[in-house]
């Protein structure tokens, strides 16, 4: 007897899975290993696999199968009906983009990539300006297309591939509820900060000694680096499957905190893909729900658990064991301050809590004005610049600390930065209600066990996959819709009254 169309849906779609795996490890090498001459040739594997996903995806027999399968669908489990509607979104985005793009893009987005690294290398964002403007030309036909299909504006359904479901109206109003708070409470903070200056932390970290204290953190989070590994890359990010997870990060000799805070940044991103169902692993409804929902996982670690005082006084015997540090400048309080300084700074990835939003804005405004063609790739610097001066009050010296500090536009990421404004308000709403149902959690941060933590997560975010949209699954969690409320309650708390009582000390 023949298996059922939902059936044979499955195992095509478990063969699509090992593709994906392929393509992931591919971009991880470009990143990590490849030769940077190799691009050119790394693009046209890329592109060959690309293609092959997207011959699978259009065929004719997956769209009659799924019509099948939904004609049949009585006796499907919950998460069964979850998967084929996943398998049907997958199409419907695949089918609306013609091969041509999907391959020029691959090309396209190997060698923007290349030359974003040698651009920043020199300094000049004109080495790299007309491989984006190739970019950016393809990534407009994209939306067109896709919007069409999908009835969303373009820009929306660039959004839609990253956050599904979510809308630029509900960014934009997200946006102007933190518009209206953030700026005063920087400078309220910066105030308070002020009255209670650092002591300076400075001297020389070896990288391979930051590489070790990463892996011991990494650990004790329940990272298995038996299945995955850690390596440092010109921008920090993850890639893998759950079997198989790369994280990287950027180690920086001068800078104890930005390599260890960014690997911790990727193992939330890590952590999440690593607790998703097993029986559900290769197929759709087993995937993250979108990377609002990613970003949440990693801002969650890096933003709010590490870098609060639990987490400060269980890292502090380990910066004496891996670099034999000591003095008044390495005691809890003073590192803590150093943790969660606010200050108006050029670079994005080490940004605090309060400014972050501030620069996601910024990258908002301008990929949307690239994309309608208001704003001309050759004028992206200027407008960038000017772009930080109002929103931050500082300009970038060069290219480098600017327009050249990000990879996302380089590989085709447009839409993409919502996301990390997204995940800072969900993260902020499920620590709240982590905090309610694990009132142990500050004690057990603070001796290095992470295990409460985790597991409130994998029940209430990993486990769930795609198979609820992100409104319903923070509904289930928080007993809340999603809003800016909590973000908004949560850094007033930590960064008024904390830094209040630190200058009242």
């Amino acid at each position: 007897m023949s298996a059922s169309p939902y059936k044979q849906l499955e195992q095509e779609f478990k063969r699509l899975h090992a593709f994906r795996g392929a393509l992931s490890l591919l971009r991880w090498d470009a990143a990590v290993m490849m030769p940077r001459a190799s691009a050119d040739l790394r693009g046209e594997q890329r592109a060959a696999l690309e293609t092959e996903y997207h011959a699978f995806l259009t065929a004719p027999r997956i769209t009659r199968l799924l019509d099948r399968a939904q004609a049949n669908a009585q006796g499907l489990a919950d998460w069964q009906l979850a998967n084929l509607r996943e398998m049907r979104r997958q199409r419907d985005h695949a089918i609306a983009i013609p091969v041509s793009i999907i391959s020029g893009l691959v090309k396209a987005t190997a060698r923007a990539e290349a030359q974003w690294l040698e651009a920043r290398k020199h300094g000049k964002f004109d080495i790299f300006a007309p491989h984006l403007e190739e970019v950016v030309s393809l990534v407009r036909d994209k939306a067109s297309l896709l919007g069409q299909a999908l009835n969303l504006t373009p820009y929306d359904a660039l959004v839609d591939e990253f956050s599904p479901g979510l809308t630029s109206a509900e960014i934009e109003a997200m946006f102007k509820a933190l518009s209206r708070r953030l700026p005063a409470l920087i400078r309220e903070t910066i105030a308070l900060q002020d009255a209670r200056p650092l002591l300076a932390i400075s001297g020389k970290f070896a990288p391979a000694q930051q590489h070790a204290l990463a892996v011991e953190v990494m650990t004790a989070m329940g990272f298995p680096f038996d299945r995955g590994r850690l390596d440092e890359s010109d921008h920090p990010f993850t890639e893998g499957v759950p079997g198989d997870m790369r994280v990287t990060t950027r180690f920086d000799a001068n800078d104890l905190f930005s390599g260890l805070l960014g690997a911790l940044h990727e193992t939330g991103h890590a952590m999440y893909n690593l607790g998703l169902p097993h029986e559900w692993r290769d197929q759709p409804v087993g995937r993250d729900r979108g990377m609002g929902l990613e970003e949440s996982q990693s801002l969650l670690i890096e933003m709010i658990l590490c870098r609060s005082r639990p987490f400060v006084h269980y890292l502090r015997p380990l910066l004496e064991k891996h670099f034999g540090v000591s003095g008044p400048e390495w005691e809890e309080e003073n590192v803590y301050a150093h943790l969660t300084h606010v200050r108006r700074s050029l670079i994005r990835v080490d940004a605090d809590e309060l400014t972050y939003p501030l620069h996601i804005m910024l990258r908002y405004e301008l990929e949307k004005q690239l994309l309608s063609g208001e704003l001309a790739v050759r004028d992206l610097p200027a407008a960038w610049n000017a772009g930080m001066e109002q929103r931050l009050g500082i300009k970038p010296p060069n290219d480098v600390q600017g327009v050249l500090q990000d990879i996302h536009w380089a590989v085709g990421s447009f839409g993409y930065f919502p996301s990390y404004v997204l995940g800072a308000v969900i993260a902020a709403q499920l620590h709240e209600s982590l905090r309610r149902d694990v009132p142990q959690l500050d004690a057990e941060i603070a001796h290095g066990d992470f295990s409460s933590l985790f597991a409130w997560l994998r029940t209430h975010i990993h486990a769930l996959g795609a198979k609820v949209t992100m409104q319903e699954l923070m509904k289930a969690a928080t007993g809340k819709p999603l809003s800016a409320v909590a973000f908004v309650r949560y850094v007033e708390n930590k960064y008024l009254d904390s830094a209040a009582s630190s200058a009242a000390a």
